[in-house]
């Protein structure tokens, strides 16, 4: 059994609140799962100290039994020193696409064009 601490959405409409639980794999977001071992708000402000709450015995406890965190919860975890994120580098994505890079060479073209004829 495949196991994830991952996050379920609680709250009303446009007032999300967020259960970390610890849930199998193949079970829905927020179907069953088989512990609570934190929750999160968004709506409270970044430097709230309650917008991220976490059983730190239990997400260690899971964590040796290998359940694998999510991305966000990952960022939460490294965040209170449980566990180390490893950085990630995408250099391509601020690269812009194909047809931006065309259009910006006929803009180019065009204006050294201009500036030629104006001489």
């Amino acid at each position: 059994m495949s196991l994830k601490i991952r996050l379920t959405r609680g709250g009303a409409k446009k007032r999300p609140y967020y259960r970390i639980v610890v849930a199998d794999a193949r079970s829905p977001r927020d179907g069953r799962f088989i512990e609570k071992v934190g929750a999160y708000d968004p709506m409270k402000p970044k430097d709230d100290p309650a917008r991220v709450i976490l059983e730190t015995e239990k997400v260690q406890a899971w964590l040796a039994k290998g359940a694998q965190p999510t991305d966000r919860v990952l960022r939460f975890l490294d965040a209170a020193g449980l566990a180390k994120r490893p950085t990630r580098n995408n250099p391509q994505k601020a690269e812009p696409g194909t047809k931006s890079k065309e259009r910006a060479a006929a803009r180019a073209e065009k204006a050294g064009a201009a500036a030629g004829s104006a001489e």
